[in-house]
């Protein structure tokens, strides 16, 4: 098999020892059974907390141990383009560790990544269990969005400066999905930096502010409390779950079932999670 980055992956046998360098791939694999085969994640890998809790960190995401991860002896490193750094993949492989890279950017594929490391674990069937479980309810939610007009939304990412998503990004397709339009869909950054009156200008109907990676707090709200945001107007600026619009694998079902109706329903007052 090839992995996102074109580097093929031959292994003898289903991975025993496998270390995770992305949060939501710990997520996924758990939710394989392969909770007892990991020896290494992250420290950001925090869920399912009852089987990651008393697992060997190795660092962040973009400054893993190297040495550490080394000396756990994994048949299999699991990493991602986008989270992890490049260099760091190099070397593990230059030791002669087994490193599969991911790279999804759509539900679907999220979903197609589940399957794909079912397949190099050994763990088929439960793959396709839970994959296939997850594309009749995306059929279900694309079907049920495309019926409704879609909802022009702000998705932020960082404040000081203000970031937020181009069309290139999972997170934008988690929307669309749901029925949302992504107003920054056009610029060519994938995480712009953007000006309040750049957003105001978009005239957003929905604003989404997220707990991750930069933790928005109710105090931010009123950085957008303003008469030429229909967001702020109609009370529809929310405080949401970032794990639903960037965690892909098992989770995507949760935020299949959330979303559509925090897009779609009437103004309410901002709360954490959707």
């Amino acid at each position: 098999m090839k992995d996102a980055t074109g580097a093929e992956l031959r292994l003898l046998r289903p991975p025993r020892r496998i270390v995770s360098l992305l949060p939501s791939t710990t997520e996924t694999l758990c939710a394989l059974g392969l909770g007892d085969a990991l020896v290494g994640i992250t420290a950001y890998c925090v869920e399912p907390r009852e089987l990651v809790r008393g697992k060997t960190r190795v660092g962040g995401t973009k400054d893993p141990d190297l040495d550490r991860i080394r000396a756990l002896a994994p048949d299999l490193v699991v990493a991602n383009v986008e989270e992890n750094v490049r260099e760091h993949v190099e070397a593990l492989r230059g030791w002669g560790i087994p490193v599969w890279v991911t790279y999804p950017r759509t539900v679907a594929g999220g979903i197609r990544m589940i399957r794909e490391l079912a397949e190099i674990t050994g763990t088929g069937a439960r793959g396709e269990e839970i994959a296939g479980d997850l594309e009749a309810v995306l059929a279900r939610v694309r079907a049920a969005s495309a019926s409704r007009p879609p909802v022009d939304v702000f998705y932020a990412i960082w404040r000081e400066p203000y970031m937020t998503i181009n069309a290139d990004t999972y997170i934008h397709d988690v929307l669309a999905v749901c029925g949302g339009r992504n107003v920054f869909a056009d610029r060519p950054d994938r995480y712009p930096a953007v000006t309040l009156d750049e957003v105001a200008a978009r005239r957003p109907a929905v604003v989404l502010l997220p707990d991750e990676p930069y933790r928005f707090r109710r105090a931010h709200l009123k950085d957008f409390e303003r008469d030429d945001v229909p967001a702020a107007r109609d009370g529809r600026i929310h405080l949401v779950d970032g794990k639903l619009f960037s965690w892909y694998g098992p989770r995507i079902a949760a935020a299949l079932r959330a979303v559509p109706a925090l897009l779609a329903g009437p103004g309410v007052s901002a709360s954490r999670g959707a």
